[in-house]
């Protein structure tokens, strides 16, 4: 563009785009003398006011979206604890509440740790279709610079943190599955070596460069999951169904009835929950634009339709809709809607959210009093399932308007799912739903093998009788004694 004055036109517009948001950033009076619109509309300005400017509209974006990142990593973590932590610690028996909360506890630290010194680069180092590298073995090469292959205007150090949020409340989602029954040691151990052998491996090939199932960048099989159907709750949810047929039953379970101690804590994990799957899945848009506004509608949209139909249904067969049967129809909801949340409209979500909450509420009642296994916390029938369910509705419902992913050889966008006519999308996620399967049922079985033998997995009767909290922590949640 070698016009002056078409130059300098831009800049001006560029200038009025810009002025509010140097107001608002307070951006100081010294820093360098008032550029006005009529000095750059003079033909003497030179080329590096107009490269300043351009910079400065790179820098507004770039602390936009970074703020926004930083924001979504608090709120998903935010989900683990309290939200996860209080979730599930209301629905188990007063003697296993902290014992409980603990575990969600414990891996906001023990995950924190493995992904600084090898999760992260196991996930988003340069490797081959099924595992990355050990390029970033303790975070080398993960500083303030923008890595290109995942997003240019962020932090590479942002994305990893983010990232790391989500490595965090994997595993944790598995312990609802065992509840009432591990022993705490082989808890860490087991879900440690999880992480490491079936987290990784299924989040690279999904979100990995390279990775076998990415959408974005070429995978083999291109599955769209935008914030972790496929990785997060098929892995976890799979994996906890695993477990908790390898443990067997409570004592005293299905005859004893061991109702959840505190609806009323549940309650308030559960709402935690909803509020932190906003940075769970408008996050994943990985910027501060529309693609997270739309990933933000159909997320609150799905957990709302799913309230509807897990109650609805529960309802129907039970002649009262209860309060822990909206609240875990909300759960449902969030689950099935993430993989899709930055693919669909809303009235996509909606329609999606109907499903999974009706289809969970089956899974969790029918389906589980069919087969007989005591998932103590209904982590396979919320999460395996509802995942399973959102990563298949996903390659009905994708829209290219929404998130135009595909794009042919002329860069025009391509249809992304069923409903715009792309029906191979379908087997497309199948795909993804059969290799998460696989991988989280023969790795469980596995690592669950190798923990028994070496520590034991489960805790003796007479722990079990009374309650992990004092036998593996020696603290009670609840003290009744009052001072004279």
């Amino acid at each position: 563009m070698r016009n002056p004055w078409i130059q300098r036109l831009i800049v001006v517009l560029l200038l009025s785009y810009l002025a509010p948001i140097a107001l608002f950033a307070g951006m100081p009076s010294t820093a360098g003398p008032r550029v006005t619109a009529a000095a750059l509309m003079a033909p003497d300005v030179p080329l590096d006011r107009l490269q300043a400017v351009e910079r400065a509209v790179a820098d507004a974006k770039g602390s936009a979206d970074n703020s926004w990142m930083l924001a979504s990593s608090a709120l998903v973590l935010l989900m683990t604890g309290p939200g996860l932590a209080l979730f599930y610690g209301g629905l188990v028996r007063k003697k296993n509440v902290l014992s409980t909360m603990m575990q969600s506890f414990a891996m906001m630290a023990v995950v924190t740790v493995i992904w600084a010194i090898v999760g992260y680069s196991l996930v988003f180092g340069s490797g081959n279709s099924f595992i990355g590298g050990l390029h970033h073995l303790f975070l080398r090469g993960v500083g303030v610079q923008p890595d290109p292959d995942y997003s240019a205007t962020i932090p590479a150090q942002t994305f990893m943190v983010f990232q790391m949020m989500f490595a965090i409340i994997t595993p944790a989602l598995i312990t609802g599955a065992f509840a009432e029954r591990m022993k705490f040691s082989a808890m860490l151990l087991f879900l440690t070596l999880w992480s490491l052998f079936v987290y990784d491996p299924m989040a690279h090939m999904v979100w990995g460069k390279g990775g076998l199932l990415n959408a974005a960048l070429g995978g083999r099989f291109p599955t769209l999951d935008f914030a972790g159907g496929t990785v997060v709750h098929i892995t976890s949810g799979v994996s906890a169904l695993v477990c908790a047929v390898y443990l067997g039953k409570r004592l005293g379970y299905p005859k004893e009835p061991m109702p959840p101690h505190s609806v009323v804590i549940s309650f308030i994990g559960a709402c935690l929950l909803w509020v932190g799957w906003f940075g769970f899945n408008a996050g994943s848009a990985l910027s501060a634009g529309g693609l997270a506004t739309s990933a933000f509608v159909a997320t609150h949209f799905g957990a709302a339709a799913a309230v509807v139909g897990w109650s609805g249904a529960e309802w129907i067969r039970r002649g009262k809709p209860s309060a822990l049967g909206a609240i875990s129809g909300a759960v449902a909801g969030l689950v099935a809607i993430t993989p899709a949340s930055g693919f669909v409209s809303p009235m996509s979500a909606l329609a999606i959210g109907l499903i999974a909450g009706a289809f969970c509420f089956w899974m969790t009642s029918s389906f589980k009093a069919l087969f007989g296994y005591d998932d103590s916390l209904d982590a396979f029938g919320v999460h395996g399932a509802g995942g399973t369910a959102g990563a298949v509705l996903t390659g009905v419902f994708a829209s290219s308007v929404i998130n135009p992913i595909f794009k042919g050889a002329n860069g025009n966008a391509l249809p992304s799912g069923a409903i715009q006519g792309n029906f191979h999308q379908i087997l497309n996620q199948l795909v993804g739903v059969v290799i998460a399967w696989v991988l989280a049922i023969v790795g469980t079985l596995i690592i669950l093998k190798i923990v028994d033998m070496v520590v034991g997995l489960r805790v003796e009767e007479e722990q079990e009788a009374q309650g992990l909290d004092l036998t593996q922590h020696g603290e009670e949640g609840y003290s009744w004694e009052t001072s004279s």
